[in-house]
């Protein structure tokens, strides 16, 4: 079966140099299918051997059919947001333990990625968050995040306090840690571990879930994605923005952050046999099936 994909780029954790023998292994497998491999050039300067053309991410963006990313969850995140304007599907290769968003083995990968190619896999599409920093007027920060924008006290800091508001209507005031605003696909990280509740990837929700609330009847909540959270900030101490934990902006008194969701989606693809809740069951240590469907 000839496959949907023609150019595919390989893109490897940054820094890590045990990624470079399974990366080539994985290109000699590619071409020998007739496939174009291209190489971002972050991933190249570890490569010694120069025999894939090497690309920006930019680049990629235009002209790959489809980017396998090996590394952990935390590179999938940062190549989601940079190749989701370009609408170019991911596939995610773990190197240790599987993760929710890269959980495909490296020592099953030709294999599973033979039938990938072939057409036998299933699709997901992820929504993002776009998150701008309005101070005096004037916007002086930006960011996309796949998993949450956070706003949080900075380190040694005391509570910061700010006033919640969504589609421009009053929600409530919170003095806290901060506040994590979190895509489905954000809910099994950072918002889990507040308390917040998991979201299944197909939903277009977005959850608030408070960090350490002063006052306990401060509990998560959800909203539709077309809500427009503004987050103002009134005590702010050393508080600051994060997007997916990645980009980083320090807040002041009066600034107001604005979180809605992006035009923009981010799609992975899965083996035919993926299932969400076997996957949930691994990462989370929940028990095993049944005993009559073991």
């Amino acid at each position: 079966m000839r496959s949907p994909f023609k150019t595919i780029a390989l893109i490897g954790k940054h820094k890590n140099p045990e990624i470079v023998t399974p990366l080539l292994r994985l290109g000699r497998y590619l071409k020998s299918r007739n496939l174009k491999v291209v190489l971002d050039h972050l991933t190249a300067s570890h490569v010694e051997e120069k025999e894939y053309p090497i690309m920006t991410m930019e680049e990629v963006g235009v002209n790959a059919d489809l980017a396998i990313v090996l590394g952990g969850d935390g590179t999938m995140l940062n190549i989601a947001r940079k190749l989701a304007p370009f609408d170019v599907p991911l596939v995610g290769i773990n190197q240790g333990r599987l993760g929710f968003l890269t959980d495909l083995s490296i020592d099953t990968m030709l294999q599973t990625l033979g039938s990938m190619l072939d057409g036998h896999y299933v699709a997901e599409r992820r929504m993002l968050l776009y998150v701008e920093v309005v101070r005096n007027e004037s916007d002086t920060f930006s960011a996309l995040a796949l998993n949450d924008v956070a706003v949080n006290r900075g380190v040694g800091g005391n509570m910061i306090e700010f006033e919640v508001r969504i589609n421009n209507e009053y929600v409530y005031s919170l003095r806290s840690d901060g506040l994590i605003v979190a895509t489905p696909t954000g809910s099994t990280a950072y918002a889990l571990s507040a308390g917040g509740p998991i979201l299944h990837p197909s939903l277009d929700l977005i959850a608030l879930v408070p960090v350490s609330p002063h006052t306990l009847s401060n509990r998560p909540i959800v909203v539709g994605p077309d809500a427009i959270v503004e987050i103002l900030m009134h005590r702010t101490a050393v508080a600051r923005v994060h997007s997916d934990s990645h980009s980083h902006f320090d807040l002041q008194e009066h600034d107001k952050v604005l979180v809605r969701r992006s035009p923009h989606e981010a799609t992975l693809l899965h083996s035919s046999d993926h299932s969400y809740y076997r996957m949930l069951r691994e990462k989370l240590g929940w028990s095993g099936l049944p005993r009559n469907q073991a």
